[in-house]
Order: C-alpha cells, then structure tokens, then sequence
C-alpha cells in the first residue's frame, strides 16, 4: 500500500471512530499512528471534526443517546490532547479564540463543557471562565483576551436577563463590535438571539459549533432558517 494510501486509510479510520463513537483508547491509537505516519495534526483534527458533525447527526436523529454525544466530547478531547502540541500557535489561532461561561445566577456547566469540548477538538481557542459569570467578567475578557467570538450559556429561564445584561454592557463598554457573540442552552429560541441581538444560537453542542464557524464568515447562525 503506497503510505498516500495508508494515510488517507487511517484518516478516514479517524472520522469513523467519532462517527460511530468507539473507546477513547482505539482514537488515540489510530491517532499516534497517523502522527507516526507523518500526517499533519491539522488533518487529524479536520477528520475528527467531520466525525464529531456525523455523530451529532446521529443524536438529532435520535439514532445516539446525549451519553455518546458527551463519549465523543470527551474522545475529541483527549485527541486535541495529543495534537495542541504539535500545532503551531498559527495553525491554532487561524480557527479564532472563544471565551464562554455560564452567566450570573447559573451554575450549570453540563453544556458548556461539553461546547467548550466540541471547540477545542474543531481548532478554536478556548478560555473557559466558568459559571456564574458576571456581564462585568464578560466584558472584561472581551478586552482582555480580544477573541474572535463570546459565548454564553444558560440552563435557568430566571439566568436569562442576565444575557441581555451582557449584551448591553458589551455595548455600553465599547467593545460589542469586535467580537461575535453566540447564545444557547434549554430555555433559549431563535426569537430570543434574534430580540437581544446576539450573532448566532445553538440548541446543542454540534449546533454551537456549527454556529462558530458561521459566525467567523460573518453569516448569522439563524439566517437560514429565518
């Protein structure tokens, strides 16, 4: 087998190990194989985005339990895991810089450790500022981290307002222009990204990915639905 051959063969073992959620160990062999073979860690990391978008296809579907959407999280995580490493700082800022949490008066952080996963594995950059996340901290790491996009979630209809809070003080602050800002969890709707102005909503992890990288193209996530 010529090694374009066996390149390509471990690639698309790759997509198929998140498509199809196998054990973290199996994607972390084919994984370090692939890197022996001398394939580039970007195109690793675009396979198993292909799986994990194949896998999220599946959970809407039905076809997958959120238990196996979240195994797939955490198999992308462990391979990011391998990768970051041997990526260069361009290679990983060209996908753009996320800051995301969990707004004040919510201290859920199911979903968006399970989106902050599904981001990293995809390329973004990360920085988790956790929950009960003031509009103050928002617009603090707006400034201070200058990402591309920022990204709240909410698990609790009462942690709403706080949204719009966020979304007025990046206004208020000055610096609502430069970044993206995306919106999800259970109790927000299109209408609701829509009213307070938000650039993109996922109802989900792959939705919230998906969202991202529309963003960056500086398409509205909901354009084509609206």
């Amino acid at each position: 087998m010529l090694v374009s051959d066996l390149a390509e063969g471990l690639l698309e073992r790759i997509e198929a190990s998140f498509a199809e959620v196998v054990s973290i160990e199996q994607v972390k062999s084919l994984t370090e194989k692939a890197l022996g073979e001398g394939i580039s860690p970007v195109k690793i990391m675009q396979s198993m985005s292909s799986g994990l978008s194949s896998a999220g296809e599946k959970y809407e579907r039905g076809e997958f339990f959120l238990s196996e959407l979240i195994m797939a999280g955490i198999m992308a995580q462990e391979v990011s895991n391998l990768l970051k490493p041997l990526m260069t700082k361009a290679m990983i800022s060209s996908f753009g810089k996320v800051v995301i949490g969990t707004v004040k008066g919510d201290i859920h952080d199911l979903g968006k450790n399970l989106i902050s996963m599904m981001l990293s594995s995809a390329g973004f950059e990360v920085v988790d500022l956790g929950v009960d996340v003031a509009s103050e901290k928002f617009v603090e790491a707006v400034e201070k981290e200058q990402p591309s996009i920022a990204a709240m979630s909410c698990l609790l209809t009462t942690a709403m307002d706080e949204m719009k809070n966020t979304m007025n003080l990046l206004q208020e602050g000055g610096v609502r222009k430069r970044v993206k800002v995306l919106i999800g969890g259970r109790p927000i709707t299109m209408n609701f990204a829509k009213e307070i102005g938000a650039d993109g909503y996922g109802e989900d992890a792959i939705q919230a990915l998906d969202a991202a990288k529309k963003a960056l193209n500086k398409e509205y996530a909901w354009n084509k639905k609206a």
